[in-house]
């Protein structure tokens, strides 16, 4: 990769992660005496309001990383789960199948994000939220899904 391409790439970064939502840290369970951690976020969506998703993934300790080498780099597990949080009201989202990005958050230095995306399901009036990890060279098939269904008022 070049410097020209790898500045656009880091630009690209940049883009998508100024706007994407910002998750609030709200809890930590530590798994282990090497100081590895399983973290727990909340994350409104910022297109839905009424929407909140609890995000959790694994965050390696120092000894970890001292142990295993690979310095700069989380596993790509995670879960989500999404709840309807109030009145739900929606906003100018994507309606194609590819959905949109709703959360953006580096699991390694560079090349390694974990996403949180958005797909609405017109037929089944349903909310779909899919956390996974995206790398640049090595997909992952580790993901996590919830759904929010969007009830009429009255039925």
């Amino acid at each position: 990769m070049s410097i020209t391409q790898l500045s656009r790439f880091l630009a690209f970064f940049c883009i998508i992660a100024a706007s994407a939502a910002q998750a609030e840290k709200v809890g930590s369970v530590d798994v282990d005496w090497l100081g590895n951690d399983i973290t727990v976020e909340a994350l409104a969506d910022p297109k839905v309001k009424g929407v909140t998703c609890h995000l959790s993934f694994f965050e390696r300790g120092l000894i970890d990383r001292l142990q295993k080498g690979n310095w700069f780099e989380d596993p790509s597990n995670s879960s989500i789960s999404c709840r309807q949080t109030g009145p739900i009201e929606i906003g100018d989202i994507e309606m194609d199948e590819e959905g949109e990005d709703v959360f953006s958050e580096r699991r390694s230095i560079i090349f390694k994000t974990l996403r949180v995306k958005r797909i609405y399901d017109e037929t089944n009036r349903t909310l779909i939220y899919i956390s996974h990890a995206r790398d640049v060279q090595n997909g992952s098939a580790k993901m996590s899904m919830s759904t929010v269904p969007l009830y009429q008022a009255g039925k």
